[in-house]
């Protein structure tokens, strides 16, 4: 059973959906998932479809090939198409906190999350026993502002050679540069607290307590130069009140940021993410 995740996004017209479903027939295929958006204010349409082939001699290249002269040009469209057959692989980058990092593996390990994990980069040596319990290779890359550029070119050497597809900053307390965004675009998620741009600085739950907040949330996005500004993948709060001491938000962040970034990467990674014009479209 070959099966393939089909994403499209173009100028909204007449007849996408009657044409792309008539050619996934024609060639033997059977749609077993398929979900359509149109930005009325842009008038652009997006689809996310899933289509099953039996035939052992189904070609994922040749179906890109034919799919790209017979509609993609005729459409103008922006396309994907991705095989169920290859796992997309997932760096991993982080720093001293520990919470997403051991949330992540323990999603891994179960199966939770189609992907692959190649290997671990952080700054620090501190969280490296947990990649060698979970046996992922650990790279230590350390980062100061003389060696930032150095550091830099070893992580992108070690993304070429492992072909990483995506990468994760799992509470990596580093500024990302454009050499490295512009490598992946929109292919590197972040995660942090969602008290930005009111609360900044090293305590925005000490900050947040002492204005008496009541709700506390975590936003993941991707990365872009502007920082803390790329197209947001996935949100959620909770409530708190005056009942509740800084350690209780803190704790309480720390829960969201870990089920935050791990919807993320579950939607990155399962295809259901597409990005324009800084804003995404998520699909069920």
């Amino acid at each position: 059973m070959n099966k393939i995740t089909l994403l499209i996004h173009c100028k909204d017209r007449s007849n996408i959906i009657a044409s792309v479903t008539n050619f996934i027939a024609n060639e033997g295929g059977n749609i077993v998932y398929i979900d359509q958006h149109v930005d009325r204010e842009q008038d652009i349409f997006f689809m996310r479809l899933e289509s099953e082939f039996i035939e052992d001699s189904f070609s994922t290249n040749n179906f890109k090939e034919l799919f790209k002269n017979t509609l993609a040009n005729v459409f103008e469209m922006k396309w994907r198409i991705y095989s169920s057959a290859t796992k997309p692989k997932m760096a991993l980058f982080i720093s001293k906190y520990d919470h997403c990092l051991y949330d992540l593996l323990g999603r891994y390990n179960s199966g939770e999350l189609n992907l692959e994990i190649p290997f671990i980069i952080s700054n620090h040596l501190d969280l490296k026993p947990i990649a060698d319990n979970f046996k992922i290779p650990f790279y230590h890359i350390p980062v100061t502002k003389d060696t930032k550029e150095e550091a830099e070119n070893k992580q992108l050497e070690l993304l070429e050679l492992h072909q990483i597809d995506f990468i994760v900053l799992a509470r990596y307390m580093q500024i990302v540069s454009g050499k490295l965004i512009d490598k992946y675009p929109n292919k590197i998620i972040n995660i942090h607290h969602s008290f930005l741009p009111a609360f900044v600085g090293a305590k925005p739950y000490h900050s947040a307590y002492k204005r008496g907040v009541k709700i506390i949330g975590a936003t993941s996005h991707y990365v872009t130069e502007e920082l803390d500004a790329g197209p947001i993948i996935e949100q959620d709060v909770a409530h708190v009140s005056h009942t509740h001491s800084i350690q209780d938000l803190i704790a309480k962040g720390r829960d969201l940021e870990k089920i935050v970034l791990a919807n993320a990467v579950k939607l990155h990674s399962d295809r259901k993410v597409m990005v324009y014009n800084n804003k995404t479209v998520i699909f069920s």
